[in-house]
């Protein structure tokens, strides 16, 4: 895929086409489906790990730990199983539907201890309804799916893991590695639990009023970490005062521009008018329009993953929250004055601290 071409196309105001089929919801993985046992001691709990991160949560494998553009969900999961795992050593392919793994052969030599997550996509789920749109699509549902991970992992107590940006081989887009469960680690204070995990949602529309200060802070500074300078960021906030606001040095929230963004983002947001009135939005921009593949790759991966982080923290805080993946001509730094084509939004999380399951007739 020529991800620069990509990308520019699903950034103009061309309107995908008439959807197509998409294909089974998951890859058809080869031989019969097996189990994941129960971890043996000093094992990783690859069953549980899977289950709070990728697992389906309802028989029509709609409602997946990590959100997905259109709920279309194009990342699958490769497994590479070494030793200290609650499954043999091998490679698997994962079914999130049936929480089940299809062994596809012996492990690679080498093969470190734990799992590595390949994450490969199969872009035909996405591109039937988002067409010549899905690519970056793809990349943010990738990134979500490492953070899904990620967040698993903390809240099992494990070790934090690596990953790599620029997949492995053939179709992976990304990779996640767990070692085992031995050794002596400090678990992150604010660790999700497992009840938090399996409970998230993106949050219905439409989403009113404005988070408070501390939470915006809060927000900011979890997505500007997990970026890891890829990408700026700053949040759209509607009442009592329109403006854009982004995090200063010290930790405080300074003016970036003032006045109303929101009925600019909606119409940039593929036409979502409901953005209009959000309470806030938090943003991801960056990714120039002479960025190269690797750029855009790292660039979408991060956004995707440092938006997930932002979601989950925002529910923890109180706020409705809701990825915001579809932008088109979203040139955010020509909008404020500065040179056209440099700062381009990636990716936002609407936010809200009301939202349309809590309004009563």
């Amino acid at each position: 895929m020529d991800l620069v071409t990509a990308l520019a196309r699903a950034r103009s105001p061309e309107q995908p086409g008439p959807d197509t089929p998409a294909g089974r919801a998951v890859r058809a993985w080869p031989g019969p489906p097996g189990a994941l046992p129960q971890p043996g001691p000093g094992e990783l709990d690859l069953g549980r790990l899977l289950r709070l991160s990728l697992a389906a949560c309802d028989d029509a494998g709609r409602l997946r730990p990590a959100p997905s553009a259109g709920a279309l969900h194009p990342v699958d999961a490769r497994l590479v199983v070494g030793t200290d795992c609650s499954l043999p050593p091998g490679r698997y392919g994962y079914d999130p539907l049936a929480h089940r793994v299809h062994r596809l052969g012996p492990a690679p030599d080498g093969a470190s201890p734990g799992v590595t997550v390949e994450l490969c996509v199969t872009p035909r789920r996405t591109v039937s309804h988002y067409g010549h749109r899905a690519w970056p699509l793809i990349l943010l549902d990738t990134g979500h799916a490492v953070a899904a991970l990620v967040l698993a992992g903390r809240a099992l107590g494990l070790a934090e893991p690596e990953h790599r940006w620029d997949g492995l081989s053939g179709d992976s887009q990304a990779a996640v590695h767990f070692g085992p469960s031995k050794g002596v680690h400090r678990p992150p204070p604010d660790r999700p639990t497992a009840d938090e995990l399996l409970a998230r949602r993106s949050a219905p529309p439409p989403l009113r009023g404005t988070p408070p200060h501390d939470v915006l802070r809060a927000l900011l500074a979890t997505a500007v970490d997990a970026s890891a300078g890829e990408l700026s960021w700053c949040v759209a906030v509607g009442e009592p005062q329109p403006q854009l606001v982004e995090l200063a040095p010290d930790g405080t929230l300074r003016r970036l521009a003032a006045g109303e963004a929101r009925p600019t983002l909606a119409a940039w947001a593929a036409g979502q008018g409901w953005i209009a009135e959000a309470g806030a939005v938090l943003l991801g921009y960056g990714c120039p329009t002479d960025a190269e593949a690797p750029l855009i790759r790292r660039a979408h991966l991060r956004a995707g993953f440092a938006v997930h982080l932002a979601h989950v923290a925002a529910v923890r805080h109180g706020p409705a929250a809701r990825p915001v993946g579809s932008w088109q001509q979203a040139d955010l730094g020509a909008a404020l004055g500065a040179t056209p084509g440099k700062d381009w939004i990636v990716h936002g999380l609407a936010l809200g601290t009301t939202h349309s399951e809590e309004r009563t007739s």
